[in-house]
């Protein structure tokens, strides 16, 4: 899905298809970004959507996938403690990983894969 010519909604629909697959529900309000100059800058990369909306991905881009995943909600909330942390709105166990990626007009170039990563 992250080709060039494709679109975020291309990711995001990718993204909820596959946690659906599995079992879990994707959150709505955290996504994934653009990298840039700064380190969270435009595009938002959501976690879902349809096929062929939001913004076109273009060669030589640089984003993050993120999905927020439970198994049982889509509410999280950043908590008061550090204004960073992320619990899910029924205290059930969630999981969210990141990988940043560089947009190709094949498949994308995975910068924080490891050798033995499956991603």
């Amino acid at each position: 899905a992250a080709r060039a010519g494709n679109t975020v909604g291309d990711i995001g629909h990718a993204v909820e298809t596959r946690a659906a697959e599995l079992g879990y529900t994707i959150n709505h309000e955290f996504g994934g970004h653009g990298v840039g100059r700064t380190m969270h800058e435009a595009p938002f990369v959501p976690n879902f959507g349809a096929p062929g909306t939001g913004q076109k991905l273009r060669e030589g881009m640089a984003i993050t996938v993120e999905p927020f995943l439970t198994p049982t909600t889509d509410v999280m909330t950043i908590t008061e403690r550090d204004g960073w942390t992320v619990e899910s709105g029924d205290g059930s166990t969630g999981a969210h990983a990141e990988h940043t990626l560089i947009v190709t007009k094949g498949e994308p170039i995975i910068v924080t894969a490891r050798s033995d990563d499956p991603a």
